[in-house]
């Protein structure tokens, strides 16, 4: 089990507790060795006893106190037994005798313990203070009674010492800020300074298994990016702010040239360790004639710039790595797999691949590695989760493709394949829509709703919504009309319980779009990750920001997957576009362009604005992205 979860992270939203308090249970599996003969002052055994082991129950109260993530102190007061029985012998009558230990203590463990800052396991060592509560035995010899007694002799007081590790399994949520966790341990208690007696050479020495259940007080992490609402509400006086924005009058259908990110991984089914048949996968003779290039003109149509086209890149995984390999015969990689249902299961899928990529496309399988891991680095699935986890199992299930070979691929972000050049068609949908901004809805409003009449007295309603931004396709409001003029009024229902109310015009005309040019990139996140890592900053320092000239126009867009609360995954996805457009504000300023107009938004997980589908991993690992078109000056 501490294998098993050695590698596991929690993406805590509350402090860690300092002090934790709770109970243990466990085995102590005890060992005697030495001689023992006398067991009182009035029973010589015939026959001494050397060796003897058994189980004898273990329970502690126990405080820990953490005031970091590292170091910290734990204490154990428990009750500690230490029976077994020896091995028999037989007394010089020919008469089969044993002899049973029950002693037990009370007992004292102050630790030092050892954790670490991204995982849940821990070590611990210190000294052990045991006093005496239990001296008694139990002998059996053929031909005479049976004999329970104490023995004499028993030191009132032991001194020794124990090392041992465990592991923190969350219960909580991690929004929780009352903490739970249980954890499973092992500890080895060493035979010196464990002689019960004073007289003789009887010794024991015992290993303990157990699992301690600990409860802990933590508090609300307020994270360092957060901003910080400072409007104050009193009554309905609040003056929150309306705009409207109508759709752009001709608007552009970009042809983009875009750089098309591969993930390395490629996904398994579930019960099989075949390479599912969603991937394109070739003949040899139809490997001869396969480039990567082929594929730079696929195509796509729909409102993100995304879909069948870029998932056809993608399922040629495979090829595209086959032909790198082939092109570049000095490059080597690592197949990982993972499988929850063992490293055997996911070493599997590592050799498919293999046997794909030396049986197709001819390449040594020396310079393929293969290995497997019960846990995917980095995990979907994360220690303590308890929610869908039918589709996070899903996403590790997968070989990752490793690499120090920049031909095939390269770091922006977590060893991404190297991008795929290809030419495809998009457009940006808040150009067709009309646009409604109300500031700090989110913060301070529980629902809003808009009411648009035209100059014929018609109203139409929608709502109720709760974003600060909301868009609806021009065509929805306008109908047949190719235009018209419109009174909107906002209504916003307060958390406070109040109601503003505001009103604003707008001219709508259907819009006639144009074609213009572009250059498009994408970064994609992990599971659950809003804040760009080192390599996303270089990435849009270094490539991203040089093509951005004065004049510009740069529209990010944030997306996440299905999985999470709708109101979470619109958090993230905002974190992820507003985070993104201040690298690359940083880059331009550094550079002197300050003429560039940005148009960044976060949809979340909204089916109708989503880049893939969230039925297959590949989709949800894609929908995790903030998708950046650069515009150039008109």
């Amino acid at each position: 089990m501490m294998v098993f979860f050695a590698g596991a992270t929690a993406n805590a939203q509350t402090t860690q507790p300092t002090w934790w308090f709770g109970a243990s249970g466990a085995a102590n599996f005890n060992f005697y060795t030495g001689t023992t003969q006398r067991l009182n002052n009035g029973l010589i055994v015939p026959t001494a006893f050397h060796k003897g082991n058994g189980v004898a129950p273990y329970g502690s109260f126990l405080i820990e106190y953490r005031p970091g993530p590292v170091w910290g102190f734990m204490l154990n007061l428990g009750y500690d037994g230490l029976g077994a029985k020896y091995d028999g012998v037989t007394a010089p009558c020919d008469c089969p005798a044993t002899l049973r230990s029950e002693l037990s203590y009370v007992s004292v463990e102050p630790s030092l313990r050892l954790g670490f800052s991204n995982s849940g396991l821990y070590f611990f060592g210190g000294p052990s203070l045991a006093f005496n509560v239990n001296k008694g035995f139990a002998y059996t010899q053929l031909r005479q009674p049976n004999t329970e007694a104490d023995f004499s002799a028993v030191q009132s007081t032991i001194f020794s010492g124990q090392i041992g590790a465990g592991f923190d399994i969350p219960l909580s949520a991690a929004n929780n800020p009352s903490k739970v966790n249980l954890s499973p341990f092992i500890s080895y208690h060493p035979y010196f300074g464990q002689d019960p007696r004073s007289i003789e050479s009887l010794s024991v020495t015992t290993i303990r298994v157990g699992v301690a259940l600990k409860f802990g007080k933590g508090h609300k992490a307020v994270a360092k990016d957060a901003p910080v609402a400072t409007a104050v509400i009193v009554g309905a006086a609040h003056d929150l702010s309306f705009t409207v924005r109508g759709p752009i009058a001709s608007p552009a259908i970009r042809q983009v040239s875009e750089t098309f990110p591969v993930l390395n991984s490629v996904f398994f089914d579930d019960g099989s360790t075949e390479i599912p048949g969603r991937y394109v996968l070739l003949t040899a003779s139809e490997a001869t004639g396969f480039r990567e290039d082929q594929l730079q003109n696929e195509q796509s149509a729909s409102g993100t710039g995304r879909s069948a086209g870029q998932l056809i890149v993608y399922h040629n995984v495979l090829n595209i790595l086959g032909d790198r390999m082939r092109a570049n015969p000095g490059t080597t990689i690592t197949l990982e797999g993972s499988s929850g249902q063992g490293m055997r299961d996911a070493k599997a899928f590592a050799e498919s691949i293999k046997l794909y990529l030396v049986n197709v496309f001819g390449i040594d399988g020396a310079r393929i590695a293969t290995r497997g891991s019960v846990k995917a680095h980095p995990s979907s699935e994360h220690a303590g989760g308890t929610k869908e986890l039918v589709l996070l199992r899903a996403e590790d299930r997968r070989v990752d493709i490793e690499s120090a070979s920049p031909e095939l691929l390269v770091e922006i972000g977590g060893g991404m394949m190297k991008p795929v050049q290809i030419i495809t068609i998009q457009q940006n949908p808040l150009d067709f829509e009309v646009v409604f901004n109300v500031d700090s809805a989110r913060e301070l409003v529980k629902s809003w709703s808009v009411d648009a009449t035209d100059d014929k007295g018609t109203t139409q309603h929608f709502g109720p919504f709760v974003a600060d931004q909301q868009g609806l396709p021009v065509a929805t409001i306008l109908g047949s009309s190719p235009s018209g003029d419109y009174t909107i009024a906002m209504q916003a229902e307060m958390n406070n319980g109040s109601t503003v109310k505001k009103e604003s015009t707008v001219h709508l005309v259907r819009p006639e779009p144009t074609i213009t040019k572009g250059f498009r990139y994408s970064i994609v996140f992990d599971f659950d990750k809003a804040k760009s890592i080192a390599e996303y900053e270089k990435f849009l320092t270094n490539i991203v920001a040089p093509l951005i000239v004065d004049g510009a126009t740069v529209t990010i867009h944030g997306h996440t997957d299905i999985i999470g609360t709708d109101a979470y995954n619109q958090k993230l996805s905002d974190d992820r576009a507003q985070q993104t457009q201040k690298i690359i504000e940083g880059a331009l300023a550094n550079s002197g362009r300050d003429h560039v107009k940005f148009e960044s938004a976060g949809f979340g997980e909204d089916a109708g604005r989503a880049p893939f589908e969230n039925n297959l991993p590949e989709e949800r690992f894609y929908n995790r992205t903030v998708i950046i078109d650069i515009v150039p000056v008109k």
